[in-house]
């Protein structure tokens, strides 16, 4: 079990890492043509939103590869399940399935990773 959270660790931190530096470093114009949800976000919520997302991605590896604050890790994810919560809301409202279904595949994950860190598996 230890295995597998660490390697749904590393699939979501590598999304949502990628995903980050993408929303945090772009200009909203280019972002729209990939991600039309920007355009119902100022510039400094999308931000905002990229900063929160590298974040929770370094905090589901680095804590615990660290052995610093291994509670960080869960936290981490537990922050993405909240992101993705709000991603799904924002979804539904532009009447976009396809990317509430995306959404909600990474939230379960998020979840999982979560579930197991604060129980089973924790560090």
């Amino acid at each position: 079990m230890n295995a597998t959270l660490w390697i749904l660790q590393a699939l979501l931190a590598a999304m949502f890492g990628m995903a980050g530096v993408m929303k945090s470093t772009r200009p909203k114009d280019e972002l729209a043509g990939k991600l039309p949800w920007v355009e119902d976000f100022s510039p400094t919520v999308v931000r905002l939103i990229g900063v929160a997302e590298l974040a929770a991605a370094l905090g589901l590896i680095l804590p615990a590869a660290l052995g610093t604050a291994p509670i960080l890790t869960p936290l981490a994810a537990a922050g993405l399940v909240i992101i993705m919560v709000g991603a799904m809301i924002t979804h539904a409202r532009r009447n976009e399935p396809r990317a509430i279904v995306f959404n909600a595949v990474l939230l379960i994950v998020a979840a999982v990773i979560a579930w197991g860190r604060f129980g089973p598996c924790s560090f």
